[in-house]
């Protein structure tokens, strides 16, 4: 951590050039002393991407940035926020601290947070920040949190876990197993350590596949920000042995789609064809699978079951996007151009042949418009165009 870079002239300068593209600044250069073009250059484009994500260091005056990389892989302050909120104690310790903002917020729930982060330079950064943002309540340490915790003898209230996949893993299906810590091989020395884990991992690992790996689930959540799954969390509470709560929660600006349900539940569907109105999930209850609790709990009835997609004849509040619909067809572009005589429609399609891009070639419709196209097919295994409207 070059601490040169904190200097008023230097933060000045970082502060003025947010909005400058930084291949200018590469190619000019700086000419401040003990601090590279380069470095300046990791810090402004780092500082961007905080603008949303984190705005409680962007705002902060002497922040200092880790590479952008580090930024990208962090928690949003929304999420911190979220994990926060499921727990409380006196003590929890981060196995993985990283850039520190889950551990910012677990900070104002609980007593006492360790934050173990084994890059040294990323822990001095985190160390620095807390100090500008007013965190007193946390421990840095530039230790390996994992061998730390096997070998103390204290016990913790939380234990909190945030794997990365092995490099050797990547674009692949991956498994706890395949991150590092490796959560499953050490799931009973961290239960010698703590009766309660927190465990956040990637959108895209398989939730049942985590559950087999796991022991003693409480609960498992699904969190979408703005109908975009960011990341799973999974409680374990020790000794827990009743099946697990799946919770899905949508978060859009202050309000909040939750939808909760047991998983392994042995609920079915009811299926129709089209009614009035047509529902689609959101993205957190498309991830975790509660295909059948929807159609039970809401009482809506599903169009196939591989369609993902529901119906019902009188209006009701659900957790995702709301349609009435207008026209129910064969997929026929004759007439879908008497439809839809503007040309323009938004194209979703859910167990359809077809990809959106092959059937705005065939059809030449373009994107945009007030009409809501879903290709898909019904409980009759017919290919079908549903014709909508969306309702705010």
């Amino acid at each position: 951590m070059n601490k040169d870079i904190l200097h008023t002239d230097i933060q000045e300068y970082i502060n003025n050039n947010l909005t400058i593209d930084t291949s200018i600044i590469l190619f000019k250069g700086t000419s401040f002393h003990n601090v590279t073009t380069q470095e300046i250059v990791e810090q402004i484009e780092a500082k961007k991407k905080c603008k949303n994500k984190l705005p409680s260091w962007f705002t902060t005056e002497n922040i200092f940035y880790p590479n952008k990389l580090n930024i990208e892989q962090t928690s949003s302050e929304v999420t911190a926020q979220y994990k926060a909120s499921l727990l409380m104690g006196k003590t929890l310790i981060d196995l993985t601290g990283g850039f520190g903002v889950d551990c910012l917020y677990f900070a104002k729930r609980i007593e006492t947070v360790f934050h173990f982060e084994i890059n040294t330079n990323l822990s001095e950064i985190v160390a620095h920040n807390y100090q500008e943002l007013g965190v007193k309540n946390c421990q840095i340490i530039a230790k390996n949190g994992l061998d730390y915790v096997k070998k103390s003898s204290e016990i913790f209230d939380w234990i909190y876990i945030d794997p990365s996949r092995r490099n050797d893993v990547k674009g692949k299906v991956f498994l706890l197993k395949d991150c590092l810590p490796n959560v499953p091989e050490n799931i009973d020395s961290l239960f010698e350590k703590s009766n309660n884990i927190l465990i956040k991992t990637s959108p895209i690992l398989d939730i049942t596949s985590a559950l087999n790996e796991l022991k003693w689930v409480k609960e498992i959540h699904v969190v979408a920000i703005n109908n975009e799954v960011k990341e799973l969390l999974f409680i374990l509470e020790k000794n827990y042995i009743y099946p697990p709560i799946t919770k899905t929660v949508n978060i859009y600006n202050e309000n909040s789609q939750i939808f909760n349900y047991q998983f392994f539940n042995s609920t079915t569907s009811s299926y129709s064809l089209t009614k009035k109105y047509l529902y689609e999930p959101n993205a957190a209850i498309l991830k975790s699978g509660g295909f059948h609790e929807i159609s039970t709990q809401f009482k809506v009835d599903k169009l196939h079951q591989h369609s993902h997609l529901y119906t019902s004849n009188e209006l009701i509040d659900f957790p995702g996007r709301k349609f009435q619909i207008t026209h129910t067809i064969s997929f026929d572009k004759k007439k879908l151009k008497k439809i839809i005589p503007s040309g323009k429609a938004n194209i979703t399609t859910r167990n359809f042949p077809q990809s959106v891009a092959q059937i705005r070639k065939k059809t030449g419709l373009k994107d945009g418009g007030n009409q809501y196209l879903f290709f898909t097919t019904n409980m009759n295994k017919k290919h079908i165009v549903i014709i909508c409207e969306k309702i705010q």
